[in-house]
């Protein structure tokens, strides 16, 4: 069972994103801003990272790049959710500034990012 990192501001979401990736057998651990998934990305070291971009404490651009900084984690693939759509933004999530492995937009298809999350899991 590959176990996926929620990192999601939004109870709503949050909720709805972790019932169907638990009912397609993903174990679901989950963080509520940015700051808490730095530690959890180390002590859970989970499979996937989903990364809000938008949250308080630390936003999910920052808190990406540290978890690539550092090497405990760095190896974690992460994948930008945001309601941000502009192809700007997608590829700053994704260079090298921004670190992020893939980048799905919200509202979520869940389709579709359980596509992305299966291509990163095979690699």
């Amino acid at each position: 069972m590959s176990k996926i990192l929620l990192v999601e501001d939004d109870e709503m979401i949050c909720d709805m994103l972790s019932r169907h990736l638990q009912r397609r057998d993903y174990k679901v651990i989950v963080a509520t801003n940015g700051d808490e998934s730095l530690s959890m990305a180390e002590s859970e070291q989970p499979d996937v990272i989903l990364m809000d971009m938008n949250m308080p404490i630390m936003d999910g651009l920052e808190a990406t790049r540290l978890i690539k900084k550092n090497p405990a984690t760095a190896h974690i693939p992460i994948v930008i959710l945001s309601g941000h759509v502009m192809h700007a933004h997608m590829e700053k999530a994704k260079s090298l500034e921004g670190g992020a492995d893939d980048y799905d937009t919200k509202p979520v298809n869940i389709e579709r990012l359980l596509g992305k999350i299966q291509a990163i899991l095979q690699k």
